[in-house]
Formats: C-alpha cells, structure tokens, sequence
C-alpha cells in the first residue's frame, strides 16, 4: 500500500511549493522592515553636502537645492488651498487679506513674511539668503499652484490634495532647512522670541500660528479639515522627511 503522502501528492512537490512562498514572505517582510526603518522619523536636522557653513555660503548646487525646494513648499500650500478644505494657517491668514485688499494670493504671502521679518530686527535675529528666498520663492509657488491646479469637484478629492500638499510642504521643508541658509521669516520669530523669553518652542509656535489663524479667519480665510490635517500631519512629515533625507545621505557617502 502506498504511503499517505504519495497517494495524492509527492513530498519533494510539497516542499518545492512551499519553499518559494516562504522565500516570498520573507522577502516582503525584509522590505517592509527597510521601508519602515527608511520612513523613520528623525529627530534632529542632518549634515549634508549642501549644509552651508553660515547663513550666505553659497554655491550653485546648494542655492538651486533650496530654490526647487522653496518652490515645491509654495506648490503644496497651494494644493491645500485649492483642495477648498481649509487652508494651512499662514494661507488662511494671506486668503483673508486677499479678499479685503484685492490682491494676488502670493502677493498677501510676501508682505506677510516681509512684515514678520520686520519683527525680527528688535528682537536681535538677522536674515540669511535663505530666508529672503522663502518670502520670495515660496510666494511665486503659491500663486503658480494657484493659478494652476484645479478647483476639485467633490470633497474626497480635496482631501487627496491636502495629503500630497503635506507631503510637499514636509519634503521640500526637510531639504530647505539642511540648506542651512537661514530661517524662513516664521520660523526665525519663533526661535528669537523662545531666546528672549525662555517659553517653549512649542507653545510659542502654537501661539503664533494660533495667531494667524485667528486673525485669517475674522479676514474670512477658509478654514476646515484641510486646516486640522495639516496642523496634525505637518511636524511628523518634516521629521519623516529630514530622516529619508538622513538615510538617502548615507547611503550616497
């Protein structure tokens, strides 16, 4: 009498089948480990190659790293206007005063920035080529998506830009800052103020961006869930970001 095993099915044939799917489960869960581990947030700003020394140590490639990542920043402010979901707090602040004033949405983001920038000066912070660029850069990038992505047709769309604007915003953030060129006119208050003061960086980041969005809501700026996404997702995708840019970095060296 046959043995039970080789009545409907040869042992060598069960283990050259399932050899493969185990090889094939290990592997998937081998590249799940490496994306999850490359998604890693990281928890300080990394030194590059195109880390400048100080805030006006340029070169080309470092000042066109920063200019395609101030301008895909732009973009991604963009795409949550656009998405008519609520728009990032500083946006909402610039679509209000656009309203009242008549003026371009990127033109109400610059002189934004360049009143904040006035702040600094008696609070002793001083610009870098870096944070004049962001007034500008990100400014132009805003109006392009602007004038550029459509208005979508129903509200799961809209939603789909917030997450790709987030992910813009959160990108080209972790490539401005290791730029190394200078604070963007925001960020630079907040770091001046939290020297002055001693208050935490948090608080004095939520005060101000809590600021302008109070002040761009009574200008009637848009506000909703494309507001919350953003204010929920933006600090982790800026972590995420700086550290693929981390490991991108090492990998190269």
């Amino acid at each position: 009498m046959a043995s039970p095993c080789r009545q409907c099915w040869n042992c060598d044939d069960f283990w050259g089948v399932l050899l493969p799917i185990h090889e094939t489960r290990v592997n998937v869960l081998s590249n799940k480990n490496i994306l999850v581990e490359f998604l890693r947030p990281h928890r300080t700003i990394p030194q590059t190659p195109w880390t400048a020394k100080n805030r006006w140590d340029l070169t080309p490639m470092r000042v066109l790293i920063l200019i395609v990542a101030l301008f895909f920043f732009g973009l991604g402010d963009a795409l949550l206007i656009q998405s008519h979901t609520g728009n990032a707090p500083w946006s909402v602040f610039a679509q209000g005063l656009s309203i009242h004033t008549g003026l371009d949405l990127g033109v109400c983001t610059f002189i934004i920035s360049g009143f904040i920038l006035l702040l600094w000066w008696p609070l002793g912070e001083r610009p870098g080529f870096g944070t004049l660029a962001n007034m500008v850069v990100i400014a132009i990038g805003i109006q392009v998506g602007v004038d550029s992505f459509p208005v979508p047709h129903h509200v799961a769309i809209g939603i789909i830009y917030d997450f790709i604007g987030i992910a813009f915003v959160g990108i080209a953030s972790a490539f401005y800052i290791t730029c190394g060129l200078g604070p963007g006119p925001r960020d630079g208050l907040m770091t001046s103020l939290h020297n002055k003061t001693g208050i935490r960086v948090s608080r004095i980041r939520l005060m101000i961006e809590g600021g302008a969005l109070i002040c761009g809501w009574f200008l009637g700026g848009r506000l909703g869930i494309g507001t919350a996404l953003f204010a929920l997702l933006i600090g982790q995708a800026i972590a995420i970001s700086l550290g693929a840019v981390s490991k991108i970095n090492k990998s190269l060296q």
